[in-house]
Formats: C-alpha cells, sequence, structure tokens
C-alpha cells in the first residue's frame, strides 16, 4: 500500500472536488488523477464515479475513505492513547424517521452507544430522503415504522425489529373510571396519527367496528407531539405505549386500554451491499435478540414487505 496515495484519495474524498484538492494540495489535477488511479488499480476497485463536475464515492471507495480515516488517526490515536483518553472509533451512520418515537430508536441505538469503538452517526428526515441516502451508501440503516414500497431498482432489505401494541394512553382522571373502551371513545376527545399512518387506518377500522364517532381533539404526524399533547391533557392519545415509557413510570400519563387488533411495526431497512458495514447486522441482531422485541417474521425484502 503507497500511503501517498491513501492520503490523496482521502483529501478528494473529503472535498468532492479534484480541482479544488489539486489547488489545496499545491499538485496538478493531472498528478492528483494518475495518485488515485494507482490506488484504484491497487485495491482492485474504482473509488469514484463522476457526476458532473462533482466526484461521488462508489461502495469501495466509502469503505476506503473509512479505513483511511482510520489509518490518518493513527497518531492522533497514539498520543491520545498515551494520555489515556482517546480511541479508534468505528462508524455506523443511522437514518430514522424524523416522527418515529425517540424512546424507539434510543432502545436501538442502545447496544451501540454503550461501546467505545462504535461512533453513532444519527439523523432524521423524511422517509424519501433517508432512502436515497441507503442507496447512495451515506447510510447504512434506516429505522422506519413501515417498509418501503417495493422498487426493483433499490434492492431494499426491511428487518421487522418490533412490533407494538397499541394504546389510549391519557392523563390520570375521569377516563380510568370508565367501565369501556366504547364509552371512553364516546365521551372524551382524542389525538391521532394523520390518516396517511398504518396506525390511523386501523383505528378507523376499530371505531367502525364499535359504531363509535370519536371527537377528534387533534391529528398529529409526529409521536413526540402526540405525547406532548396527552401530557397536556389535550385528548386521549392513540399510540404505542414505548413513546410515553417515562410518563408511564412517572406516573403522569396511564395507559387506559389496549386497542385490540392495532399494532405498530417497526424496521430497521438496509440494502444489498457488496461490502456491508459489519456494524449493521451486530446492530440488527442485537434489537432481535432483545427480550422486548419478538417479531413473528424474518427479514424480508421490500417486494414481501410493502403492506405490512
Amino acid at each position: 500500500m503507497n500511503y501517498h496515495h491513501l492520503r490523496y484519495f482521502r483529501a478528494v474524498a473529503h472535498d468532492g472536488n479534484l480541482t479544488r484538492t489539486a489547488e489545496r494540495l499545491n499538485l496538478s489535477q493531472s498528478a492528483l488523477s494518475i495518485q488515485i488511479k494507482q490506488l484504484e488499480e491497487r485495491l482492485g476497485h474504482p473509488l469514484f464515479e463522476r457526476r458532473g463536475r462533482q466526484l461521488i464515492l462508489t461502495e469501495a471507495g466509502r469503505i476506503a475513505l473509512d479505513h483511511a480515516d482510520r489509518i490518518f488517526s493513527a497518531g492522533e490515536e497514539l498520543v491520545e492513547t498515551l494520555k489515556r483518553t482517546g480511541m479508534t472509533r468505528r462508524p455506523v451512520r443511522i437514518g430514522a424517521l424524523s416522527t418515529l418515537s425517540r424512546n424507539f430508536q434510543m432502545e436501538f441505538l442502545r447496544p451501540a452507544i454503550a461501546r467505545p469503538d462504535v461512533e453513532v452517526i444519527l439523523r432524521s428526515g423524511r422517509m424519501a430522503d433517508l432512502l436515497g441516502g441507503l442507496e447512495s451508501l451515506n447510510l447504512d440503516i434506516v429505522l422506519l415504522n413501515q417498509a418501503p414500497a417495493a422498487d426493483a431498482a433499490a434492492p431494499f432489505v426491511s428487518h421487522l425489529i418490533a412490533t407494538q401494541g397499541v394504546s389510549l394512553v391519557g392523563r390520570p382522571g375521569p377516563a380510568e373510571r370508565e367501565a369501556s373502551l366504547t364509552a371512553r371513545l364516546s365521551l372524551y376527545p382524542v389525538i391521532l396519527p394523520t390518516r396517511e399512518s398504518g396506525v390511523r387506518q386501523q383505528f378507523d377500522s376499530l371505531v367502525a367496528r364499535l359504531d363509535v364517532t370519536p371527537q377528534i381533539a387533534a391529528e398529529v404526524e409526529d409521536m413526540a407531539m402526540m405525547r406532548l399533547l396527552a401530557r397536556e391533557g389535550a385528548g386521549l392519545a392513540v399510540l404505542p405505549p414505548i413513546v410515553v415509557k417515562g410518563e408511564l413510570e412517572a406516573g403522569s400519563l396511564v395507559e387506559l386500554d389496549t386497542l385490540p387488533g392495532i399494532t405498530e411495526n417497526f424496521y430497521a431497512v438496509t440494502t444489498a451491499r457488496r461490502f456491508p458495514n459489519p456494524l449493521t447486522a451486530e446492530l440488527i441482531q442485537s434489537s432481535l435478540e432483545a427480550g422486548r422485541w419478538s417479531p413473528k417474521d424474518p427479514p424480508v425484502s421490500a417486494a414481501a414487505s410493502a403492506n405490512p
């Protein structure tokens, strides 16, 4: 391995622009290109692909960059190790739906956060943006509450890592004294997920079977906001208990009813990669082995799980 080649590759990978890197390193573009070409020949894989004037890392390039970052931090690590203040960490890049339960995210991340050799890089956003990050290899795992639709061009694999029951949750008070779920849904306003949510669709089916027309206090996309509204007493919230785990333990909220037939699925979505991040499989396996997660189904492809 010629570490000069690796150093130049690392500089270009972080800049994303050959011209800018050449100017910064006081090299000609042709000389820099030759260095990178020689590294690609040594590794046996292309490290970049061109998109207009921008250089985009290939999957092999992303892996090479992770290793290069660790290699060139070795000098700093030596100093820090002697000071007993630092060590190399392996990165794992995780995307999470912005509306997803923070408590669920913490349950999934806890094994990684507890490890001193792992660096967690967490991003949140819309489903389309996160899946785009997965396709471009900028993310290793995406956490969602529904499996992505089938797409032959993007072979996503959806790992069902948790299935949570959904409950009616509210502040302690008169609703606790009602004798039935039907009475609670008839007499008290409810805080619901938006109509695009699978939980909302299941709830609408339940109230139709019960012949109840609920009073809707709010329709909310974000589970964290549903939790806050329930804490403020705006209504009885329809959500998985894990979302309000802390409030239930503290007694500021109570679980009034388990809603029959309504569940929320949580998925860890990956994509087929020639060089997968080994931490991906470790995290998913840890989540599946945790006592609280007991999905009945094995990991499925997007085609099989488009309509969970």
